[in-house]
C-alpha cells in the first residue's frame, strides 16, 4: 500500500512547494534567468539523489547509464520548461494560486483522457466521459 501512495503524497507536497515558489517569483526577475538556478539546483539534488539512492555507485555507472538516455530525456526537458514558464506567468497574468491551477489541470485532466484512448489504447468509459463533463462543469462554476 505505502508503495502506492508515497508517490502521490511527494507529487502532492512538491505541487504545492511549487506553485507557492512560482507564484512568488519576484516581477522584476526574468523567468528565464530564475529557471537557470532553478535547473542547476535541480541538476545537483538529480545527481546527489542518484548516488544516494545508487549505493556503491560511481561515475561511471552514471555515464553507463546515460548511455541509455532517449530522445523522451530532451523532449521532458523542453516540456519542463514549458511548465515552469507557463505557471510563473499564469500568475503574472493575475491567476489566484487556488483557481489558476485547478483550472490548467481540468484542461489538462480532459486532455490526457483522449490521449490515453488515442495514443495508449486506454478504456474511456461513460463513467469517465461523465467525469469530462464534470470537469467543464467545474471550470464554468471557477470563471463566474
Amino acid at each position: 500500500m505505502f508503495e502506492m501512495y508515497w508517490p502521490i503524497a511527494l507529487i502532492v507536497l512538491s505541487n504545492i512547494c511549487y506553485h507557492i515558489c512560482s507564484k512568488q517569483v519576484p516581477q522584476a526577475l526574468d523567468p528565464m534567468a530564475s529557471l537557470t538556478v532553478t535547473y542547476a539546483v535541480g541538476a545537483v539534488t538529480a545527481l546527489i539523489m542518484y548516488f544516494a539512492l545508487n549505493r556503491g555507485a560511481g561515475p561511471s555507472s552514471l555515464v553507463r547509464e546515460y548511455s541509455g538516455v532517449n530522445w523522451t530525456s530532451f523532449v521532458l526537458g523542453v516540456a519542463i520548461v514549458g511548465l515552469e514558464v507557463g505557471c510563473i506567468y499564469m500568475y503574472r497574468a493575475g491567476w489566484n494560486i487556488n483557481t489558476g491551477y485547478m483550472f490548467e489541470s481540468a484542461i489538462f485532466a480532459v486532455a490526457l483522457l483522449f490521449i490515453g484512448k488515442f495514443l495508449f489504447g486506454e478504456e474511456l468509459s461513460l463513467t469517465k466521459i461523465a467525469g469530462v463533463g464534470v470537469c467543464l462543469a467545474g471550470l464554468w462554476l471557477m470563471k463566474r
